[in-house]
């Protein structure tokens, strides 16, 4: 039979124990009712007792429609501390007896397991202190198991085990708590949280503890998104419905936005670049089978392969992005020799377009129809940023005017937040006049690099601007010695992908 391992996530206790993340209450609940539909079993979502906003979740979580997540509340011992498995800490943290705390163990178990279902017994250090002192280690889950617990979680609570020390302590630990099934926590402060945690698995244990992402105090901890796709992909255990693994890259980023986050482009299975092929040679054996250079396909996971352009772009590469726009390229070879030219050429002046696949969109276009179809033409711009006193805040105003599809001239003027948020209001409110889908464009992220440091506040900046409606999201881009230029030169960009969306040539 398929073995099944159980899902614990901590992400709303752990998880928000990092540096710089803290999620509201909206946010707790968010991320409770997306957990459960990826199919995790338990959510944790915080120690009720230690502050108001925990305290609040668990009575706002009950109104929620979960489907298969139990939610599980992080506690203390009757000491009101977690459950010390080391003899360090007793020593020094608690300065009680090692057999007094034996007895801290059994009670605060004995006394859960009268009132509820399930205790989960989290051994904290349990690995730190298998290595100094196996015996009492073992002796403390022992106490754990013969007081009720319905399961030990064994922790590597630094985050310094090795994969080595993990295996063989699972197994002592399997033989001093015959019966009761064990589970892992670990930390990942030596980037090894999910290797020690698939150690651990494979050596019996039947629960995984973890957060997505890998939040978590410290170097966090161990990244529930690898582990659940490792196990799903590569062991063949049931974690989660074939379905549901679909939605990791959706809830992967979506927690990641919660937490007010930049994604990590690079992340195992669901990371932007997880599947993005940029050298040549590479680009060229996917288009003929995806499984020379792709462990897995990307869609199991809810991700997409992407083909990446650069300087160092070959034709293969070209080709293989103009298909995935639905643009013929592969027909007309003097397009392909004008649009490298090009790309090479807008590179070495600072251009980059594997984050702006809309601008390169518009780029190709160019090359194949020997010009870019203009829905608008710029006649001039004047942006104002004015500071009156040092307790007011700044005034942006931009002033455009431009020609319209039928040579009619608008002229419109619009404030914002700062420079570029003017512009971008003043260009919409012009555009929408001729075309009411401007309407639906946004602005989501604005992001400036400059690029050599050498010229200092003089030197040239690249722009990058994503932008989206209620179907997707685009990004585009801008550069030049100017910050206001490149903005401006990017939010065209990205009028000019909605309007050929809307409105594809006949």
């Amino acid at each position: 039979m398929m073995r099944r391992i159980e899902l614990y996530d901590t992400t709303l206790r752990d998880g928000a124990q990092s540096e710089d993340v803290s999620f509201t209450l909206d946010d707790k609940l968010r991320i409770t009712e997306a957990l459960d539909g990826l199919g995790i079993h338990y959510v944790e979502g915080g120690w009720p007792g230690s502050n108001p906003r925990d305290e609040e979740f668990f009575r706002a979580v009950r109104g929620l429609q979960l489907r298969q997540a139990r939610i599980a509340a992080f506690g203390a011992t009757r000491r009101a501390v977690v459950g010390k498995t080391w003899d360090l800490h007793v020593r020094d943290d608690l300065r009680i007896s090692l057999e007094e705390n034996l007895d801290v163990i059994r009670d605060s178990v004995a006394f859960l397991r009268r009132r509820v279902d399930e205790v989960i017994f989290d051994a904290e250090h349990f690995f730190d202190g298998h290595a100094r002192n196996p015996g009492y280690a073992l002796a403390a889950i022992a106490a754990a198991a013969e007081a009720g617990a319905t399961l030990v979680c064994l922790c590597d609570t630094r985050g310094g085990s090795l994969p080595a020390q993990i295996g063989p302590a699972v197994d002592a630990a399997q033989g001093a708590v015959t019966g009761t099934p064990l589970g892992i926590h670990c930390h990942n402060d030596a980037e090894l949280a999910v290797a020690n945690s698939l150690e651990a698995l494979e050596r019996g244990c039947v629960q995984v503890q973890g957060t997505m992402n890998g939040l978590g105090e410290r170097c966090g901890n161990a990244n529930l998104v690898s582990i659940i796709a490792t196990l799903q992909l590569k062991r063949g255990w049931a974690c989660v419905t074939p379905e549901q693994l679909t939605r990791l890259a959706e809830v992967s980023h979506l927690i990641d936005e919660l937490a007010n986050l930049e994604p990590n482009k690079r992340q195992a299975y669901v990371g932007q670049s997880a599947f993005a092929h940029k050298g040549g040679l590479h680009v060229s054996a996917v288009q003929k089978n995806a499984e020379t250079y792709e462990h897995i396909d990307p869609a199991v996971v809810g991700n997409v392969q992407r083909v990446l352009v650069s300087d160092l772009a070959g034709r293969s590469n070209l080709l293989a992005k103009a298909a995935q726009f639905g643009i013929d390229l592969a027909s007309d070879q003097p397009a392909v020799r004008r649009l490298l030219a090009e790309l090479k050429e807008l590179e070495s002046r600072g251009y980059a377009y594997e984050g702006a696949d809309a601008s390169f969109e518009l780029l190709m276009r160019k090359a194949l129809e020997g010009d870019r179809r203009r829905f608008f033409r710029l006649i001039g711009f004047r942006v104002i940023d004015e500071k009156r006193h040092e307790t007011e805040a700044p005034i942006a105003e931009a002033t455009i005017m431009l020609e319209g599809p039928d040579g009619e001239t608008e002229h419109t003027a619009a404030q914002g937040n700062g420079p570029v948020h003017a512009l971008d209001s003043a260009l919409r409110k012009a555009l929408v006049k001729f075309y009411p889908e401007i309407e639906s464009v946004r602005l989501h992220d604005y992001k400036v690099r400059v690029l050599g440091g050498d010229e200092g506040t003089g030197a040239v900046v690249r722009v990058l601007i994503e932008s989206g409606d209620e179907h997707e999201r685009w990004s585009t881009v801008g550069v030049s010695h100017n910050v206001i230029e490149a903005s401006w030169q990017a939010l065209v960009d990205s009028m000019d992908y909605k309007l050929h969306r809307s409105r594809p040539a006949a």
